[in-house]
């Protein structure tokens, strides 16, 4: 099953990780990303956070060969820069499937499904508790 689409000539795809979503839109061109509106190196100022969410482009050796647009929501920079990188690599296998192994090996595909966990009552997070005091 592929959570790819073809939208106005654009091949698309969803990426999630914890609360970021991000909708990726993918089609020929000179290697042009924008996201949210704003320019890639603007957007995502870290450089590692760049490399992060281009990894699925490296792993195939397709640098600068698609113009990449990506509306992104939810979640801090980091989160986000992952979830650019899920969706990025879901638009591929929608464009050509022949791409599935290599990103599937590479793990890009695989939604990484680990969210904060919920507070619980009577302690102060999630797994930490107060300090016991026996006298």
């Amino acid at each position: 099953m592929t959570h790819s689409k073809v939208i106005d000539g654009r091949h698309y795809g969803t990426g999630k990780r914890k609360n970021a979503i991000a909708r990726v839109f993918l089609s020929p061109g000179a290697g042009t990303v924008t996201v949210n509106g704003r320019s890639f190196e603007n957007y995502f100022p870290r450089e590692i956070l760049r490399i992060i969410a281009m990894q699925p482009f490296a792993t195939l050796a397709k640098q600068g060969q698609y113009d990449v647009e990506v509306n992104v929501v939810g979640g801090g920079v980091s989160s986000q820069a992952e979830a650019v990188r899920h969706g990025i690599a879901r638009a591929l296998v929608g464009l050509d499937e022949s791409h599935k192994p290599a990103l599937k090996r590479a793990g890009y595909l695989t939604r990484d499904a680990r969210k904060k966990e919920r507070k619980k009552p009577g302690q102060p997070g999630a797994r930490k508790k107060f300090q016991y005091s026996k006298r």
